[in-house]
């Protein structure tokens, strides 16, 4: 596209990142919103805790553990404006990381919050994943 000066190149392509950027935090509200609702509608196992044979105490949330969901790669438009914005940081071996703190120590709810999450930026062409282990 041919512009008349440098300053119309220079606003038409903030505009363009601007419009962007609008996408991005839609497409962001859209996936924690999937992930809030996957998260309730969970159904975790309960946990016993145990002392010698006898129950002494029942987790209705199931196991704790840890729940994220990952961007690759970390130089893309969409990762760049997620850590610029605070919501998602570098992380070890490649691309970004959204940490799940939502849902107190329940793995099963964290990790169906960050399938969700997950599954509305690939929706969107982000190339997500979303992973989870038990602590």
């Amino acid at each position: 596209m041919e512009y008349a000066s440098l300053r119309e190149k220079i606003r038409a392509e903030k505009a363009a990142r601007m419009s962007r950027y609008a996408d991005f935090q839609d497409i962001v509200d859209k996936a924690y919103q999937a992930g809030i609702e996957a998260g309730k509608s969970a159904m975790p196992i309960p946990m016993y805790v145990i002392d010698q044979g006898i129950p002494i105490d029942r987790i209705d949330d199931g196991a704790c553990g840890f729940a994220w969901v990952t961007v690759r790669p970390a130089n893309s438009s969409f990762a760049i404006w997620a850590k610029k914005q605070g919501l998602m940081r570098p992380m070890y071996g490649g691309g970004v990381t959204y940490w799940v703190s939502q849902f107190g120590q329940s793995v099963d709810r964290k990790a169906a919050f960050a399938g969700a999450y997950a599954k509305v930026l690939r929706e969107n062409g982000i190339q997500a994943t979303a992973g989870d282990r038990l602590d």
